[in-house]
């Protein structure tokens, strides 16, 4: 046996532990300008906005101006406001593979419905009916200010984009919630995820009647003017929208030390902030490589926006045809069975209220770097890609030899629960995948938590994972 046996046992230590003053200076600097998007970006689409804004300003160009392949060149295309994919060209032709980091910029959040405006008669309120979106906890989403976003297409074809609540002198909206002395017959008994009911996620959005006493539902009536006044908008133009209500909470430090950061969306837009932002640092890849940034995860990854949608493919072939236009599609088959991935997610740190919910040696900490997880899904692995050996050893070889903080684990006890990512719908194209981003604490929540020290360290393992060879 070696005389070090420590070089035989894994033992993660946490990052805090291996960061000198410097370093430790540049997480809370990083994450100070991560914190900024995090608030400005709200949405799907205004996150999209921002890291296209950042993008030219690191010189990449739309992929419809490039024409012809240059290593070295960066380039984006958005789809539909909701996706953002980011490229640097290798030196290598695309038909070997690219190195892509994958993630999803929708969050949980409660959608309106296509008639959501009513009046509650005897209340003499306005309220608006909302659908949630994606795993929620729907008692969370009561009495905390909420922010009113969105586009709404006009009876005349306009666009208008709505972003109320986003000023710190705009009004905000709220779900009120019955108040404890008088829950217990109504509310007191039901179970956690009952607490409040789906169609209870009402929002309180008026309370002023308009002045003809002749009208009906004044309330709601005096709603509609002003949004007709500011906004050009009718009852029938909400049929045509798409309007989020999402927190308003600002991203805020936790802690003494200040090693924890609050917000609303960490997962995922922790994960396209930092790939992105790595990507931003790629100089000359040998291979091309890739910041996916997509919708619709939280739903399935279904529709036109997510990852199961054709743009991917789309992108993948633009780029192809700037180095051949008449490129074939085996080909393009190739370089999507040669790309390797990193599904940037972030996966659930253990809360020290609820360790039960954890087998503790296969279970991530906040605080202890990027998490490998090499199979998601529930119920006997169901729904995951569950990531092979060689890959696994290939990307654990990145970060060694890069000195990244990494731990592995998974996603609580085997029958416990659960959950998926967009790796599945990416290992379908014959590509190499495994999922890989920060352990966070209140996942899915309206604040949820992340260590300070993970999101640099993210950031730091995706720039790594794009200049391997």
């Amino acid at each position: 046996m070696s005389n070090d046996s420590s070089k035989l046992m894994l033992e993660n230590k946490s990052v805090w532990e291996r960061a000198d003053a410097k370093l430790r200076e540049r997480y809370f600097g990083f994450a100070k300008e991560y914190a900024g998007f995090l608030d400005v970006g709200r949405t799907e689409r205004l996150a999209v906005d921002r890291l296209k804004e950042l993008a030219e300003q690191q010189g990449f160009l739309p992929v419809e101006k490039v024409k012809s392949w240059k290593a070295g060149q960066k380039i984006y295309a958005i789809n539909r406001g909701k996706n953002i994919f980011l490229a640097v060209l290798g030196q290598e032709p695309l038909e070997n593979g690219a190195n892509l980091v994958a993630s999803h910029l929708d969050v949980p959040r409660l959608d309106l419905k296509q008639r959501p405006l009513y009046q509650d008669d005897e209340l003499g309120q306005a309220l608006l009916r909302t659908h949630y979106y994606g795993g929620v906890k729907k008692y969370q989403w009561v009495n905390i200010p909420l922010g009113l976003y969105g586009k709404v297409i006009l009876r005349d074809g306009r666009e208008v984009d709505l972003a109320i609540g986003h000023d710190d002198d705009d009004p905000c909206f709220v779900i009120t919630d019955i108040l404890p002395h008088l829950n217990k017959k109504d509310q007191a008994d039901r179970k956690s995820g009952e607490t409040i009911k789906g169609e209870e996620l009402v929002v309180l959005c008026g309370g002023i009647p308009v002045d003809d006493a002749e009208a009906k539902s004044r309330v709601k009536l005096a709603v509609l003017e002003h949004l007709n006044k500011k906004y050009g908008m009718d009852e029938e133009d909400l049929i045509s929208s798409e309007i989020e209500m999402v927190p308003l909470i600002k991203s805020r430090f936790i802690g003494f030390d200040r090693s924890f950061l609050g917000g609303y969306g960490h997962d995922d837009r922790i994960c396209s902030y930092t790939s992105v932002r790595a990507i931003f640092d790629v100089k000359d890849p040998m291979r091309t490589v890739v910041a996916a940034c997509v919708d619709k995860e939280e739903i399935g990854s279904e529709g036109n926006t997510g990852m199961q949608a054709m743009f991917l493919w789309n992108f993948l072939g633009d780029l192809m045809a700037l180095n051949k236009p008449d490129y074939s599609e085996a080909a393009l088959r190739r370089c999507l069975s040669h790309t390797r991935v990193l599904s940037a997610d972030t996966n659930a740190a253990v809360e020290p209220n609820f360790k039960g919910v954890h087998e503790m040696s296969n279970a991530g900490r906040a605080g202890y770097g990027i998490m490998m997880v090499k199979y998601t899904g529930h119920a006997g692995k169901s729904g995951a890609s569950d990531a092979n050996a060689e890959f696994v050893g290939r990307v654990r070889k990145i970060f060694n030899d890069n000195n990244i903080p990494w731990q592995c684990g998974a996603m609580g006890k085997v029958d416990e629960g659960g959950g998926g990512t967009v790796a599945k719908f990416l290992a379908r194209l014959g590509m190499e995948v495994l999922d890989c981003g920060p352990a966070v604490m209140s996942l899915h929540s309206p604040f949820e938590v992340v260590s300070v020290a993970d999101i640099y360290v993210s950031y730091q393992g995706y720039l790594a994972f794009y200049q391997a060879g």
